[in-house]
């Protein structure tokens, strides 16, 4: 196209030099050529643009980063705990006392180990906590006494089943606690008698939602309940000891926690 272009400017000069050698030429054939010229110079522009040098190049495809949940950790929990006890006397008769329900705050730490797989994350975890998780109730069977709970402490050792949606992580587990209980008998604010303490064994499941907020932060919201053996505990009265009853102690707990954890590993992986 870059030839037509330069051969009508060719011409047009051509016609040029011979008028002003004393040839006629019409005004309109002149202006004929004009156009002709103006026509090849528009048609050779792609053409020149064509072998331009093309600058800049076109931009890499974007790498996007997944969070990666694998690694160790340790963290801390606080929250709230409330449990469902109920006293039923075996000696010296078989008779349905009171229930009641305790409450209290809790707290204490967890280390666990999680391995990522995809969106599937797997984990391993043990969690100690304080609590002060207490309840009474007016006994109905031994009237004027009152019945007293106490859980100052459980563990947890859990298996976690979890999936990330990148720095979001929706899990469940389950697996054995262990409960540090005491229970008394209460007589117009004094104990009348008490039960050895002692540690009761039993299942545990749960639930949370965790965020990582930072490249090894991270905050979780966790609910458990805690399945919690059946106990018989003989109470005694104060020193000389003497028998006061024998109760088969029952009932679950439930824990709303929130927790934060660090985790020992690399903040992320690139996939393409």
């Amino acid at each position: 196209m870059s030839i037509g272009y330069d051969r009508a400017l060719n011409v047009l000069d051509e016609y040029r030099i011979t008028g002003r050698r004393g040839h006629r030429v019409s005004g309109m054939k002149y202006g004929w050529l004009g156009l002709m010229g103006a026509i090849a110079a528009t048609a050779a522009m792609p053409a020149h643009a064509a072998d331009l040098p093309a600058y800049g190049k076109a931009p890499s495809p974007m790498i996007a980063a997944t969070y990666d949940w694998s690694g160790f950790y340790t963290g801390f929990n606080g929250g709230w705990g409330a449990a469902k006890r109920c006293f039923d006397q075996t000696v010296p008769a078989v008779a349905t006392d009171s229930c009641q329900n305790a409450t209290g705050a809790i707290a204490g730490a967890q280390v666990g180990f999680r391995w990522q797989t995809g969106g599937w994350v797997f984990g391993l975890e043990g969690q100690g906590d304080w609590a002060n998780i207490r309840g009474s109730s007016p006994s109905l069977v031994n009237a004027g006494f009152t019945n007293r709970s106490r859980i100052d402490a459980f563990g947890l050792f859990t298996g976690q089943l979890g999936y990330a949606f990148d720095t979001a992580l929706l899990y469940a587990k389950g697996g054995g606690a262990v409960v540090a209980d005491r229970n008394e008998i209460l007589n117009g604010g004094a104990v009348a008698a008490t039960a050895a303490g002692e540690n009761r064994w039993g299942a545990a499941a749960g639930a949370g939602v965790e965020w990582a907020f930072a490249p090894n932060w991270s905050a979780a919201v966790e609910y458990d309940h805690l399945f919690i053996g059946n106990r018989t505990a003989t109470f005694n009265t104060p020193p000389p000891a003497t028998a006061f009853s024998t109760d088969r102690i029952r009932g679950d707990a439930d824990l709303v926690s929130v927790r934060i954890n660090y985790r020992w590993g690399g903040p992320a992986i690139s996939k393409y």
